[in-house]
């Protein structure tokens, strides 16, 4: 097994990131898996997980306001992602393995009364905990994320992202040259005008960015600046284990299975969107959270898809407002 580990010093001086790393060895894999352990040890613990192509720097602005709340906020980086270890083979990655790996740390730290944070890919992977260890967990955010369940509809645009990072796909052919992750999340946090990306597409020529944009690039870069297409293989195939495409590498049946067994969920559930996500649209999020009598929803008319980084502050104020009434 190939395995990478990005420098330390790629990690150093990160904007608005000032927390130490902790790692957990995974056996039987032998691998390191980083994660972020601030605040009081007796605190409530908070658990905020992140999905593709991102990591726990994606939940800085939510982990700020919980630590000033006096929560334990505890946030991993998946294998292949962040500070954690890099397999540097595509077919080594499923979500079950990533499943595994965060119940692995979950029992370890002996983690219980979490409220659990999850988007994205964060939300099958850390949603499967919650299925089968509910004991463990008081309360759930969830945004931007699904379970796959018969009936789900997949959107084009999710379609068309799993379909760009197949061979010669667009996102298979550009990243990461000329378009780096970092550059990517700039595009996806609407730093980057389509036009503007075409040209760096097609001519390698670079937008402007602010010196806090760059710094945020910077961070998202970060875990993949040494390793080459090697380094990129947890990334890529987050996108490649969609359970329309792939079932078994998604997944699938355990999916399903979880969706059922969290409709009867009875404990806290707050479900925060962004409203201009086109991958899972608040026309979803508001289906689900309709199963729920005690759900509470929210949602943010100018947020996409990586709510957490545009609108964390906000994301930790709503939560904590609805955590005071009970």
């Amino acid at each position: 097994m190939n395995v990478l580990r990005t420098p330390d010093a790629a990690f150093e001086n990160l904007a608005d990131f000032p927390y130490a790393p902790h790692y957990f060895e995974w056996q039987p894999h032998g691998l390191r898996m980083h994660y972020i352990d601030e605040g009081p040890r007796d605190a409530p613990i908070a658990l905020l997980m992140h999905g593709m192509p991102t990591w726990s720097y994606l939940n800085r602005h939510i982990i700020r306001e919980l630590l000033k709340a006096g929560y334990r906020c505890i946030a991993p980086d998946h294998i292949g992602f962040g500070r954690s270890d890099k397999v540097g083979e595509d077919d080594w990655y499923s979500i079950a393995r990533h499943t595994e790996a965060l119940k692995a740390l979950i029992t370890t730290l002996d983690l219980k009364g979490i409220t659990l944070f999850c988007q994205d890919w964060g939300g099958p992977i850390s949603l499967a905990q919650v299925a089968t260890m509910p004991e463990r967990f008081d309360r759930l955010v969830i945004m931007n994320t699904w379970l796959h369940h018969e009936g789900y509809e997949y959107t084009q645009s999710l379609r068309l992202w799993n379909a760009g990072w197949k061979p010669n796909g667009f996102f298979a052919r550009s990243i990461p040259d000329p378009v780096s992750m970092g550059t990517f999340m700039m595009r996806a946090l609407n730093f980057i005008p389509p036009a503007d990306l075409m040209a760096l597409v097609q001519k390698g020529q670079m937008p402007s960015f602010t010196a806090a944009q760059n710094e945020i690039r910077r961070a998202y870069d970060a875990p993949f600046i040494e390793g080459g297409e090697a380094v990129l293989a947890g990334p890529r195939r987050f996108p490649l284990s969609l359970p329309f495409d792939n079932p078994e590498g998604g997944n699938a049946r355990e999916q399903e299975k979880h969706y059922a067994t969290l409709l009867k969920w009875t404990k806290p559930i707050h479900f925060i969107w962004g409203a201009m996500d086109d991958i899972f649209t608040l026309e979803w999020g508001k289906q689900w959270a309709s199963h729920f009598s005690q759900a509470t929803f929210d949602s943010f008319p100018d947020a996409g898809h990586f709510l957490q980084d545009t609108h964390g502050a906000e994301i930790a104020r709503i939560f904590l407002a609805h955590r005071a009434k009970g």
